[in-house]
């Protein structure tokens, strides 16, 4: 009995293309966890401004990242499913799943449905929960596996497979272990130890958090629980939010105001990295790699001296913890033969 692991983003446009880029902000800025504004005021200002100036800009953003084999978080997430499938063996199948792009996860779902998988585990690649990131995650995968129903339309499937949904991983020893050693083999490979690690998260509202969800708190416990592993004194690190969009107040520090304060703060060689992304991509390649390189230069510091760590990606350690995370959460389901799943030696 094969289990079905589903390896889920968010998502990442088809193409660096204006059109691509408006078909894949439509989709995103239309969830109403990611932009919770009632849908009458919020809809006029997406499609009536935001849906025909931001698309050609952000194309051109991610046209400077853009490879030869496409998306970085296309790429990286693809590599990221076969190091998952080799390290978990043949009782699993491992798919990628996005909820705004290709792979969706509604073709995820219906792959699993064609090889007769009954019971399929959910990994949302986000370390940390939020509703803006997490929760749609869950809410497209069961739509994906459950159909969908409206006053007007139901599209409900008569069978649907089971699903367990794996809680997140912020404080998980084996992802805390990969992060530092990533970034121990970061420091090794650099001429000059960085003066400052800076620790930046994709930000959200404020106000999201007043309302319940705890995200601030998984990202302070992941840096605090990095920097206990990296043995960092106080004044080594500080952890900063980046990505702010709209007119609200987001989680602050923002990572824009970091950066440009370093250097008044007599800071020469910042390394910057992004522990809540584990896979490279526009926020990260982009947003930190190249603008936030310009905004620490506007500072008045060495562009040279700024070193942005990559993401853990497809790296081993990495692969290993979240291979131990699947196991952990579908030891409770019986494979077919003997009513357990194979353990690590046999798979």
């Amino acid at each position: 009995m094969t289990v079905g692991v589903l390896l889920a983003q968010i998502g990442t446009p088809d193409e660096p293309t204006t059109e691509a880029l408006r078909i894949y902000l439509k989709a995103f800025l239309s969830d109403r966890r990611v932009i919770d504004y009632p849908p009458i005021l919020w809809q006029p200002i997406l499609r009536g401004i935001i849906l025909r100036v931001r698309p050609r800009k952000s194309a051109a953003l991610y046209a400077r990242i853009w490879t030869e084999e496409g998306s970085p978080l296309l790429v990286h997430s693809q590599a990221q499913v076969e190091a998952l499938q080799e390290r978990l063996g043949k009782h699993y199948r491992v798919l990628l799943g996005m909820t705004y792009g290709n792979p969706s996860i509604e073709q995820a779902m219906s792959e699993f449905e064609r090889g007769g998988v009954e019971r399929i585990v959910v990994l949302p690649m986000f370390p940390q929960y939020s509703s803006t990131t997490t929760a749609c995650i869950y809410d497209a995968a069961y739509r994906a596996a459950a159909g969908t129903m409206s006053n007007w339309n139901a599209r409900l499937k008569r069978t649907m497979p089971a699903l367990h949904f794996i809680a997140p991983f912020y404080d998980h020893a084996g992802y805390i272990s990969a992060l530092s050693k990533h970034l121990k083999n970061e420091l090794a490979a650099l001429p000059a130890s960085p003066d400052m690690f800076v620790i930046t998260f994709h930000g959200i509202p404020n106000r999201y958090i007043q309302t319940g969800d705890p995200y601030r708190e998984h990202c302070e416990r992941t840096a605090g629980l990095l920097a206990e592993a990296m043995a960092w004194r106080d004044d080594q690190w500080t952890l900063c939010f980046q990505s702010r969009f709209g007119p609200e107040a987001w989680l602050q520090p923002y990572t824009e105001d970091v950066f440009e304060a370093l250097h008044r703060r007599a800071v020469r060689r910042p390394l910057v990295f992004a522990p809540g992304f584990v896979t490279d991509c526009l926020e990260t390649l982009d947003e930190l790699g190249n603008e936030g390189r310009e905004q620490f230069a506007e500072g008045g510091g060495s562009p040279d001296l700024f070193h942005l760590a990559p993401c853990l990606n497809a790296n081993p350690d990495f692969m290993d913890a979240l291979a131990e995370i699947v196991r952990g959460n579908v030891s409770g389901w019986p494979s077919a033969d003997d009513g357990r799943l194979p353990s690590e030696g046999a798979v």
